[in-house]
């Protein structure tokens, strides 16, 4: 029987006073990572943070993709064109001496610049002018001169040969300013206006702007 029973006449003693703390004992072995944890919750934002120094530039980076065409723009405002013309033709034959030759057959003047009841033409637009005649000689000898502001600026003489149509003709620039009048007359006496026209013979008296005075414009 176990010595400690009754049986075996054992008397149990006082139970013994608790012994001191061991020492510790030695660091166990790590143990394997466990697994990743669950996101936790964005914190508060903290303060901004000062600006930094200002970096090295950066090298050159490719050249983009040329962009789509706009759209097209409104139509401006064109300049504008100052524009002074007239081209006539004689219909009365033998015009009378030291007045306006009137070209009354009209070929163009659409700006109404050549008067064809006085056989003038006014100037509307300073600047530079052309002037050219061609002029039909019949029956008798042609003088005629090309007059500005009642000063003739050139002369021109054809002398007719009997049973023969001649020619006669000129041309002049002229620097006009507004108002200024330029014409044809027949100079001398009667025995010079032999200029002529008839169904196919013309005689002729043209003039146009080649350009304005731009400081009046």
């Amino acid at each position: 029987p176990d010595p400690k029973t009754p049986c075996a006449n054992w008397m149990g003693g006082a139970p013994g006073y608790p012994g001191h703390n061991g020492l510790p004992g030695r660091d166990g072995k790590d143990g394997k990572d466990g697994l990743k944890g669950e996101k936790g919750e964005q914190g508060v934002q903290g303060p901004k943070g000062d600006h930094g120094e200002m970096g090295l530039p950066g090298q050159q980076g490719l050249t983009g993709i040329p962009g789509y065409p706009g759209q097209k723009g409104e139509k401006g405002e064109g300049a504008f064109v100052y524009r002074s013309a007239f081209s006539v033709g004689l219909t009365e034959r033998a015009p009378h001496p030291n007045v306006p030759i009137r070209f009354s057959k009209i070929f163009y003047n659409e700006q109404n610049h050549y008067d064809a009841s006085t056989g003038k033409f006014f100037c509307s637009i300073p600047g530079t002018y052309y002037f050219a005649y061609h002029l039909t000689v019949y029956l008798t000898d042609v003088k005629v001169s090309l007059y500005k502001k009642d000063k003739a600026v050139i002369f021109t003489y054809d002398q007719f040969q009997k049973n023969n149509v001649d020619q006669a003709s000129g041309s002049v620039l002229l620097h006009l300013s507004s108002g200024d009048e330029v014409w044809l007359q027949v100079y001398g006496e009667g025995d010079n206006n032999g200029v002529y026209a008839d169904n196919i013979n013309d005689s002729t008296f043209m003039g146009f702007l080649l350009y304005p005075d731009m400081d009046g414009h």
